[in-house]
């Protein structure tokens, strides 16, 4: 099962490389630049995937105390760091030659680092804190708050006046992009996704692996 995500996920990718680099039409502004939005928008959307992983399986955890979801949120929040991580260099590279600066204390800019420092906290921690059980559910309670900045960062651009250009895609109307730009941006989201979906399942199962080995050998002490 899991090589058969990651086969999937590595055809995605190079299908989303060659509609993105290769097949979308340049855009009539910005030029070939703008194709870092291939990677930009699919990074911060699998960002939100991987941060409502977390908030559901820690409200899960703290509802049942099962192992098994704390493992579930953990492999999300992981993850979560390195797409969110992979949004704001993106994010920086397209401001460069947009904007005429790396950064700037935009609304949406600001409240994307906050979240990126949010869940490296949690995965700080989930490594200080030595009791399982306890690390388990500080981090979920850490979890569930930081994924209410979610919200913050998506309609900040409506709620604030800022440099970012507001929703093209996720917004009330039907996308204003061009139908190829469109196609190519689909493409790698799902794309982005499944390569999610793979890295996560492999990362569940070595966590699972970790707890098990760990059980057998507090047994055998």
């Amino acid at each position: 099962m899991h090589r058969a995500l990651g086969g999937l996920a590595a055809v995605l990718v190079g299908l989303g490389l060659l509609a993105g680099l290769g097949l979308a039409p340049r855009d009539a502004v910005q030029g070939h630049v703008q194709r870092i939005m291939y990677v930009h928008v699919p990074a911060i959307l699998t960002g939100y995937v991987a941060i409502a992983v977390v908030l559901v399986a820690s409200v899960a955890y703290l509802w049942t105390r099962r192992a098994a979801w704390d493992r579930v949120a953990a492999a999300g929040g992981e993850l979560a760091v390195c797409f969110v991580g992979l949004t704001l260099a993106t994010g920086s590279i397209w401001g460069k030659p947009t904007w005429g600066t790396w950064w700037t204390w935009d609304a949406r800019l600001t409240s994307t680092a906050l979240l990126f420092v949010i869940y490296l906290g949690y995965l700080l921690l989930r490594s200080v804190v030595e009791d399982p059980e306890r690390a388990a559910t500080y981090a979920a309670v850490l979890g569930i708050v930081g994924a209410l900045d979610v919200p913050i960062i998506h309609f900040s651009v409506e709620w604030w006046r800022t440099l970012h250009q507001p929703a093209t895609v996720l917004k009330p109307q039907a996308p204003s992009m061009d139908p190829a730009m469109l196609r190519a941006l689909l493409v790698n989201v799902a794309a982005f996704l499944t390569t999610f979906a793979y890295l996560a399942a492999r990362r569940y199962r070595l966590l699972s692996l970790r707890a098990d080995a760990l059980t057998r050998a507090i047994g055998g002490a």
